[in-house]
């Protein structure tokens, strides 16, 4: 059987998430528990992640990890922490931050902060996860990357660049992995409610909640496949309009905006 129609099941080990304590993290955190996981959670706020531990009313549980993703050698100890108990069988590595960036607040010091996060916090988690899953012969990991990935969209330049290295880091990793009896998925999200996105200061076109997120999410993971992507409408739109000539798609993308009208 190929890696990437491998699906995980909670009797195959724990589950572990980053970015847990909001958004897409927290709502599919709770979802997977609700489903049986024993879910691993990891965010920042030791009390976010107590509180949400107490929401479960399905047949699993949560077990809060707190820690920052920035942090590597704490997320080296909290993979060792999970396979003390058994094996690992999911790692959802879902945390990342946004900040909205045009060239007119273009600053170093904010863009470091979201390549820290989004990609540095990432290969924070791979390192211990995949070498425990390759050593398993057995493992899936996803990684939560964006749409915004696809190409650069206004308000993102540094946040479309992560995500595009996500997505770009996923497809070579899967090369080698097909062959170790690992599955890595990419997760590539339009737009969903979160915190982070009630900042954009333009209209969000398909905006979804995080519970269905999540629950797309947890229906991508429980089928074969590389890419788990939504509203798919909305990524076949961005995909197509992708193709064009750079600078044709910088014309289009910034009409459909309504950029540099104001």
């Amino acid at each position: 059987m190929s890696p990437f129609s491998r699906v995980m099941r909670p009797r195959d080990g724990a589950a572990w998430v980053t970015g847990a304590s909001g958004g897409i993290g927290r709502a599919l955190t709770l979802r997977l528990a609700n489903k049986g996981w024993t879910v691993f959670a990891t965010a920042r706020s030791a009390d976010d992640l107590k509180a949400l531990a107490g929401e479960v009313t399905g047949s699993g549980k949560i077990i809060p990890l707190p820690g920052d993703v920035t942090d590597a050698e704490t997320m080296a100890s909290h993979v060792a922490t999970i396979t003390k108990e058994g094996p690992l069988a999911l790692s959802v590595l879902n945390a990342g931050i946004y900040t909205p960036m045009r060239a007119q607040n273009f600053e170093s010091t904010t863009a470091s902060k979201m390549l820290n996060v989004n990609l540095g916090g990432v290969t924070n988690c791979l390192d211990p996860v995949l070498k425990t899953m390759i050593d398993q012969k057995t493992g899936h990991v996803a990684v939560t990357a964006s749409v915004a990935g696809y190409r650069g969209l206004p308000d993102a330049a540094v946040y479309s660049a992560t995500k595009a290295g996500l997505i770009a880091m996923c497809e070579a990793l899967a090369m080698d992995l097909v062959d170790l009896g690992v599955r890595i998925s990419v997760i590539n999200p339009g737009f969903v409610e979160t915190e982070a996105t009630s900042v954009n200061s333009f209209k969000m076109p398909f905006l979804m909640s995080p519970d269905e997120a999540a629950r797309r999410i947890v229906e991508g993971l429980e089928r074969p496949g590389f890419e788990i992507v939504f509203p798919r409408r909305f990524a076949l739109i961005l995909r197509a309009i992708g193709l064009l000539p750079n600078r044709a798609y910088i014309w289009t993308i910034r009409k459909m905006l309504g950029w540099g009208q104001s």
